[in-house]
């Protein structure tokens, strides 16, 4: 099965209403508009940066139904963090989604329990059994906890055809590189880190699934295309141009100082829900020091 799916995908943070923490559903249209306006090829909702577990299973389908009106009026992809440790519940939110014309699904590492690595294949097969769409694994080891190995996803790329790339936040270069140069033809590993981008392209990566691109998608786009021309030099002075800001994104836990951050660009999402708590002054400060360095692309592609 063929992916459709840019090399620039956002991780799209979900908007709650600042009064009672509700989701928003008309700001996350704005948000995903300007995202697809500034630089984003695809969403990703409902992931880690989407507060997914803080999300009830309603709340997901109403938020990607959202997404999806959005992105597919430009003609862009959504892909959907419909996994769970619970592969049963995985199957039926997936199939929902899928009858909501989501393009893509997202098969995040279970959590807690830490299966196996055979857990982790049958899993996942299941799923992307299940659904008529194609499905890229994502590898979070320092959130899962679990690595999935290079073995396994090579295993799962060779044996599950609807399984298309997996999205690489592990930041092991070696395990990356086995699986970019043993994975099948048209196999796609994005980068889950933003530091790491130019590492992943130059091992044969091809692209990025981002949360600086909230703030910076066009400057990540052209670094991507700088680096996929030859242009290595500019894509490395993008690359330090803009990691202050990345790292001040992680100066606390995820996705607090984002949120926070476009609030103070001009695309307020409120708060986070508990157990993610309202930034603390240290990472306040150091949050307003990335943003006054930067060049923020968001607020030029703010819909009226």
């Amino acid at each position: 099965m063929t992916q459709p799916f840019g090399r620039l995908l956002t991780a799209m943070a979900t908007p709650f209403d600042a009064s009672d923490g509700s989701l928003d559903l008309e700001q996350a249209k704005r948000l995903a508009s300007a995202l697809l306006d500034s630089g984003s090829e695809g969403l990703v909702v409902c992931g880690t940066t989407g507060e997914s577990p803080v999300l009830s299973n309603k709340e997901k389908l109403a938020l990607l139904e959202a997404a999806v009106e959005v992105a597919h009026a430009r003609g862009a992809p959504v892909i959907a963090g419909t996994t769970t440790y619970n592969t049963a519940e995985s199957i039926e939110l997936s199939r929902e989604a899928a009858h909501l014309g989501v393009d893509g699904i997202l098969g995040t590492v279970p959590y807690y329990n830490n299966p196996p690595q055979e857990g982790l294949f049958q899993h996942f097969r299941a799923i992307a059994r299940a659904v008529d769409l194609p499905v890229i694994l994502y590898n979070i080891p320092s959130r899962s906890p679990r690595n999935m190995e290079a073995s396994t996803t090579l295993r799962l790329a060779r044996e599950v055809s609807n399984i298309v790339g997996v999205k690489e936040a592990s930041a092991n270069f070696k395990q990356i590189g086995e699986i970019i140069r043993d994975a099948p033809d048209g196999f796609r590993v994005w980068s889950g880190n933003d530091g790491d981008i130019i590492t992943i392209l130059a091992l044969g990566g091809y692209g990025i699934v981002s949360v600086a691109s909230h703030l910076v998608g066009r400057q990540i786009t052209e670094l991507i295309d700088s680096f996929v021309r030859g242009d290595v030099a500019r894509a490395a002075e993008l690359h330090h141009r803009l990691m202050p800001l990345v790292d001040a994104l992680f100066v606390t836990s995820s996705p607090i100082p984002l949120k926070y951050a476009l609030g103070k660009v001009g695309m307020p999402v409120g708060g986070t829900r508990l157990p993610l708590v309202p930034i603390d002054p240290r990472s306040q400060q150091v949050m307003d020091a990335a943003l006054a360095a930067a060049r923020i692309d968001l607020p030029v592609a703010l819909p009226a």
